[in-house]
């Protein structure tokens, strides 16, 4: 049995109650069980991506009573690993006087996630949050961030739930060896081609002739315990969209987490790349989306907050409101790339306004609702496969709370072409630079989700475009070298 002894850090900063002692104790019976030899602890960092350390079953066990040692300068990073702040500034350059000088954090496993791997050997796999040594939430976990969202929509009664339609593209990778020119920061892509023909939307014998790599990943979804609901054959060459069933709190980010996660390493035993970058430099290539499938479940019994007679409920209305009210502002969290921002293009089925109709896939807020209809919902259309899944769930949970605390009510729909309106409507921002200019001057998210973290956002985004406009593109030398 694990003991949480009184001096231990999870036991002093009372961050277990009763349900993660019971599932730590699971997961300890299940190391046991099955023989693990190593347990991946991850903590998700602020650009969505699975940091962690192989741990041993003993460290494990301290990590459930004291923690983990893990170093907090990974919040210094950009997304191609270079430090973006004043690092050994007083605080860290990130305005949080704890992290002064890289120092190490703590990190919690969240027991109540802990999986076995079945494609790896012996090795179990749990997320973890992150907390200062001080045993304070860390301000710029993601994770945490969200809960804090769920835990506003528990107090007025509701509960987030959550369905995810991703897509993404499946790239054989050609790159044998690494070559010493070849390392870099970050280094070159790796040379690819294509595992399977496109352009046959939806295709039995183009989903059928990548089989060999899908079922295995079906397998390993499946066996994860992640509400799988659909494999599909997407618009581009080697372009597939999975879905998965709703599911409520925390349960549909973290999903996010261990799918992306699983599909590259599947891929990557079969020789191929799995890609979540939203338009890859392909020939002909059809950008990649993530749409959000959301709605809100009364804590009092159960039923759905966005059904009506009449379609949508007036809840689900003011939700949507909320979404369409503060969408300029939550683009940085949907679209966190440079790159997601060139899917955003007219009649391609990705939004290019602030709009929202019945059952249209060029608007950005689509609405899915029938009279009577007990799964009435809202699919967000801008986020891109590469979000951090915390943020985007808590930037549309935030928004969509705050359209019902303040009885918002939505514009009128668009009409049947969603792309004629963007004349006179409000555009999208089309680069992250304008993104993250809308954020940095936004009041809401600045009072949800703290000044501390949007600065940090800001600051981190407008490092990464520097990066980006001080290299010299290909395009440049095509309409320069010669002609110049």
């Amino acid at each position: 049995m694990i003991t949480q002894r009184p001096e231990g850090f999870v036991a002093r900063h009372h961050l277990y109650d009763d349900e993660r002692r019971e599932a730590a104790e699971r997961a300890l019976a299940m190391v046991e069980e099955r023989e693990l030899r190593t347990i991946r602890i991850i903590w998700v960092d602020q650009h969505g991506l699975p940091r962690c350390k192989f741990a041993s079953p003993q460290a494990f066990r301290g990590a459930l009573t004291d923690g983990l040692d893990f170093s907090g300068a990974l919040v210094n990073l950009d997304s191609g690993n270079h430090v973006f702040t004043a690092a050994f500034a007083q605080d860290g350059g990130l305005n949080i006087p704890e992290l002064t000088g890289f120092p190490d954090v703590v990190l919690v496993p969240d027991p109540r996630t802990f999986q076995v791997l079945p494609w790896a050997d012996h090795a179990g796999w749990v997320l973890a949050e992150s907390y200062l040594r001080n045993g304070k939430p860390h301000p710029l976990d993601s994770r945490l961030l969200l809960q804090v969202q769920l835990e506003a929509a528990r107090r007025l009664g509701y509960e987030y739930t959550a369905g995810l339609e991703v897509e993404f593209y499946i790239l054989r990778n050609d790159t044998t060896r690494i070559e010493l020119h070849e390392t870099g920061w970050p280094g070159p892509p790796p040379a690819i081609s294509i595992v399977q023909q496109g352009y046959q939307y939806l295709s039995e014998t183009r989903l059928a002739g990548m089989g060999f790599v899908l079922d295995q990943l079906r397998d390993a979804l499946v066996a994860l315990g992640l509400p799988l609901r659909s494999m599909e054959d997407e618009w581009g060459p080697g372009q597939i969209e999975i879905t998965f069933h709703p599911t409520v709190g925390l349960a549909p980010a973290d999903a996010m987490v261990l799918f992306r996660s699983t599909a590259k390493q599947i891929c990557q035993r079969h020789g191929l790349l799995a890609t979540f970058m939203s338009r890859p430099a392909i020939p002909n290539v059809s950008s990649s989306g993530w749409h959000l499938h959301q709605s809100l479940r009364q804590l009092d019994g159960g039923a759905n907050a966005f059904a009506g007679e009449g379609g949508l409920s007036e809840v689900g209305r003011q939700f949507a409101a909320g979404i369409l009210e503060h969408a300029l502002a939550m683009a940085v969290f949907a679209v966190p790339t440079l790159n997601g921002y060139k899917r955003y293009r007219p009649y391609s089925f990705a939004p290019d306004n602030v709009n929202w109709a019945l059952e249209n896939r060029g608007a950005m807020l689509r609405v899915q609702a029938d009279p009577g209809d007990p799964g009435s919902h809202l699919e967000n259309r801008m986020g891109e496969p590469a979000a951090n899944p915390y943020l985007y769930l808590a930037a549309n949970l935030a928004a969509g709370l705050d359209g019902i605390e303040r009885k918002l009510v939505p514009p009128p729909m668009t009409g049947p072409d969603p792309y004629a309106a963007r004349a006179t409507g409000t555009p999208l921002p089309t680069s992250l630079w304008e993104a993250v200019a809308v954020l940095d001057n936004d009041g809401f998210y600045r009072r949800v989700f703290g000044d501390v973290f949007v600065d940090f956002i800001v600051a981190m985004k407008r490092g990464e475009v520097a990066r980006f406009l001080s290299e010299v593109t290909d395009w440049e030398m095509r309409e320069y070298l010669e002609n110049f």
